[in-house]
């Protein structure tokens, strides 16, 4: 753990401590060379251990940060000093997702659509770059005063999904947004994402995940055998094209998901229209 006027690398100077997180602790820092204030994540314990993880981590932190998109945070620099690995990224100064849905319960379906299409648009942004999140949730997604959403943690969410997890904390919070395909141990695409954000527009709309359990392997069976709970049965004046959406984006076979999350973003984009009112139930892994 690093204290107040602590510098890291000589260079960027600890003000406090901002978040701890089952991967690594969260700094605000000040960089002395360019003279800003910074977000610095810095690996903890058993992970900076691991010698292919850090290799991992660092070539995916570099990757992503190259992305440059209004809706996603910025990443600065990836390093290490006397053992300890951190990435230092834009700092953002407001509340994670999770935040925000644990103080209001739930939020109205206009303010989901304007979440999701913020989403869309930086994920799309990502994807056109060749990079996968795969760890999607709303704990790793902020949200300014502005409204503004900022998607986080790309490096480590890469690196740690090829990496085997042993955290529980950590697979806890990522498992209630598994893609089926990933519980079943095969590769992510961009569908596996895809899938991530509609369970996360679900969670923005009824303020609860589809799928709880004692265990990470309970929860991750739900998502490959039980059909999604109808958003519409907790709050009927959600729209069907609403719930379509979420139906289509959670399909369990990826071939029956958006083929891309530009689709996904310009059915979000129409989702409110008058002419779609009267849209029928439609069951994505049924009609395919």
């Amino acid at each position: 753990m690093f204290s107040k006027g602590d510098k890291i690398n000589d260079r960027y100077e600890i003000i406090k401590l901002i978040g701890e997180g089952g991967m690594a602790n969260v700094y605000l820092a000040y960089d002395t060379i360019l003279e800003r204030n910074v977000a610095v994540k810095v690996l903890r314990g058993d992970l900076a251990d691991d010698e292919k993880f850090v290799r991992r981590f660092q070539r995916e932190a570099l990757s992503a940060s190259s992305l440059s998109h209004p809706n996603i945070v910025e990443m600065y620099d990836v390093g290490e000093d006397n053992g300890n690995f951190y990435i230092v990224m834009e700092y953002i100064d407001g509340q994670t997702l999770k935040q925000l849905i644990k103080k209001r319960g739930h939020l109205t379906v206009p303010e989901a659509i304007d979440i999701m299409l913020q989403l869309t648009d930086g994920l799309a942004h990502a994807h056109d770059s060749y990079i996968i999140h795969r760890d999607i949730k709303p704990q790793n997604i902020m949200i300014e005063d502005n409204g503004r959403i900022k998607i986080a943690d790309f490096g480590i969410a890469m690196a740690l999904n090829s990496t085997q997890l042993t955290q529980t904390n950590s697979v806890m919070g990522s498992v209630h947004y598994l893609p089926p395909e990933q519980a079943n141990g095969k590769g992510s695409t961009v569908k596996s994402d895809i899938y991530s954000l509609g369970i996360l527009m679900y969670e923005l709309l009824t303020g609860s995940v589809p799928f709880k359990g004692d265990t990470a392997v309970e929860i991750a069976l739900k998502h490959m055998k039980e059909k999604i709970p109808s958003v519409r049965k907790q709050n009927p004046t959600i729209p069907q094209s609403v719930e379509n959406i979420i139906l289509k984006a959670t399909a369990k076979n990826p071939k029956n998901r958006y083929n891309n999350v530009r689709e996904l973003h310009d059915d979000l984009k129409t989702a409110l229209d008058k002419d779609r009112a009267n849209e029928k139930r439609s069951y994505a892994d049924e009609t395919a």
